[in-house]
């Protein structure tokens, strides 16, 4: 085992700030400059022999990977790159699982000056086709078996505008160049550049420019594209600093997959724009995995979506001694009161629950840091974190609600100096959506209320998202999956109340006339979702009925699905 003591090879990059907010505006300072340059940020300006990321296998077997190992190969994907003819602003998609060669290719485009797009390794090709086309990626670098979806059919085009590269997992060795049917090699990219040529120079854009284009989940249409500048680093690091206190000594481990937000910015962007090591698993999830891992490699500091602690609540493993962690948070779905006392016993620590976005990442938290920690109050999300404010806003109008009463949870924009979110990729009118008229206040969608002592506490989602295991789910994208089928006249799925993953897709089918509505036809309907969209967001209960609850307009009143859900009647 390659792994080292990270207090050895860690330093902190900063003098300790006198307070939250001056340690906002030094964060701001930093990163949202004329001449930020996100290789420089993220890892140039770092020791060369400070391990950025220890990737564990599943026999634990480990890598330590340092900023300078890491400057070197990105330098070399960089010159890839530009000889593929991808130039600063260009979109390069990424198709790949917790590894080195995941690192070492975002790394290489945010040299290069390009823009990240994040695929998921569950999606389906529709998906992936409707991001790759959306952006206009010039490049999609793919993990070996994720391949087959790039493959030309109903949804990818035989002659597509991108190049494919194929990650196999030999990072900084040499390989081939032709990966065979058209494709590029990127070990043998890696092999045929030294990473002194021009195109390998990290660029630099600016605060302002855009580094990732991240797609959120379809609620009433298709997925939105988020443009996220270099300036939000400097909110994702206070969130690490401030939220999550991650320390020099720690071994942190956020779990969550790099295709959705609080993987990528939280256990990919904010461990290396602090220089603190971070733990990726190359593995899914298990419990007894988790468990290892945290044993063998001493984890104190871990992050991860409520899921991951109630399976491990539930699980039938024996915890390994010496599991007992400093910090634990929660971000992506409320909290339940017995995955917290449950972690008190056996965890020995509180596990604090955080509030975000994709939008904008976290902005309330139950944070860990000394300069904002507070007792933990049952059901709540915490408080606004220094650099944001926020209000819980009347329902008919944009002013604040008494304490203790169910309103908007929204953003105050001119108060909020890490506010970064600005616009919606080629969407005006779904963004006005998200702002108030006269621009002051960013309005989540979500609702809840807050006390007289500023505690937040949610409620519900105004819009129609499924969130399961954390993974927000549009129902756009299963109904646009369900509505392929030729026996389906109409479809609705909602979110249905789950044990383990907080809510599972619950689908309300109409068929066409003289269909049969059997378990046959739900199966069918579940492949259908599971080859069309995505594997994890199939419907795990099908109803067929007659009708689907509408508006006198046509909309349909997911809401009393929901209702129907909730009261057992299916």
């Amino acid at each position: 085992m390659t792994h080292t003591d990270p207090t050895v090879s860690q330093r902190a990059d900063h003098p300790p700030a006198t307070t939250a907010a001056e340690r906002v505006r030094e964060l701001i300072a930093r990163f949202d400059a004329p001449d930020a340059c996100v290789a420089e940020l993220l890892c140039d300006r770092h020791p060369a022999d400070a391990v950025a990321f220890t990737v564990v296998e599943p026999d634990l077997s480990a890598r330590d990977l340092t900023y300078g190992w890491l400057s070197r190969e990105s330098a070399r994907f960089a010159a890839a790159l530009a000889d593929l003819g991808v130039g600063p602003g260009d979109a390069v998609a990424v198709l790949m699982g917790k590894s080195a060669d995941l690192l070492v290719a975002l790394l290489g485009i945010w040299r290069r000056g390009a823009v990240h797009v994040p695929l998921f390794t569950a999606f389906a090709p529709p998906a992936i086709a409707l991001r790759l086309a959306a952006s206009a990626a010039r490049v999609v670098v793919v993990d070996r078996d994720q391949r087959p979806k790039l493959d030309p059919g109903q949804d990818i085009p035989a002659d597509p505008p991108w190049r494919v590269v194929v990650a196999d997992g030999q990072a900084g060795g040499s390989g081939a160049r032709d990966a065979g049917g058209g494709d590029l090699s990127f070990s043998g990219l890696l092999a045929a550049h030294r990473g002194d040529e021009p195109g390998a120079a990290p660029v630099t854009r600016g605060g302002d420019a855009e580094f990732v284009r991240l797609f959120t989940s379809g609620t009433t249409g298709t997925p939105k594209g988020v443009p996220v500048p270099v300036r939000a680093l400097a909110s994702f690091r206070a969130y690490l600093e401030l939220g999550l206190d991650v320390r020099p000594d720690d071994v942190f481990w956020n779990a969550a997959d790099p295709g959705w937000a609080y993987g990528l910015y939280y256990a990919i962007l904010a461990p290396m724009a602090a220089g603190r090591r971070g733990l990726l698993l190359h593995a899914g999830f298990s419990p007894a995995l988790t468990w290892d891992v945290m044993a063998e490699f001493g984890v104190t500091n871990f992050a991860a979506a409520p899921t991951v602690y109630r399976a491990l609540r539930g699980a039938d493993v024996p915890v390994p001694d010496g599991v007992r962690l400093r910090a634990a948070s929660s971000a992506g779905e409320p909290l339940t009161p017995e995955v917290v006392s449950w972690a008190e016993e056996v965890l020995g620590t509180t596990v604090r629950d955080h509030y975000g976005q994709t939008e904008h990442g976290m902005v309330i938290v139950n944070g860990w840091a000394d300069a904002v920690r507070a007792p933990v109050r049952p059901g709540s999300m915490g408080e606004v974190m220094p650099g944001w404010s926020a209000q819980v806003l009347l329902d008919d109008r944009d002013e604040p609600a008494p304490a203790g009463t169910t309103g908007r949870v929204a953003l105050r924009v001119d108060e909020s100096p890490l506010m970064w979110f600005t616009h919606y990729a080629d969407a005006p009118e779904r963004t006005a959506e998200r702002f108030s008229a006269d621009g002051r206040w960013y309005l989540t969608g979500d609702s809840g209320s807050r006390d007289e002592d500023g505690h937040f506490y949610f409620a519900a989602r105004d819009d129609d998202v499924i969130i399961m295991a954390g993974y927000r789910i549009g129902p756009f994208d299963v109904e646009s999956a369900l509505l392929r089928h030729e026996l389906v006249a109409e479809a609705a799925v909602v979110g249905a109340p789950d044990e383990l993953r907080g809510e599972v897709v619950e689908a309300h089918v109409v068929l066409r006339p003289g269909a049969v509505g059997d378990q046959a036809l739900a199966d069918e309907l579940r492949d259908l979702v599971r080859t069309r969209f995505a594997a994890h967001a199939y419907p795990r209960t099908v109803h067929f009925t007659e009708s689907l609850p509408k508006t006198p307009s046509g909309k349909i009143q997911r809401y009393l699905l929901r209702k129907g859900s909730a009261d057992g009647r299916g």
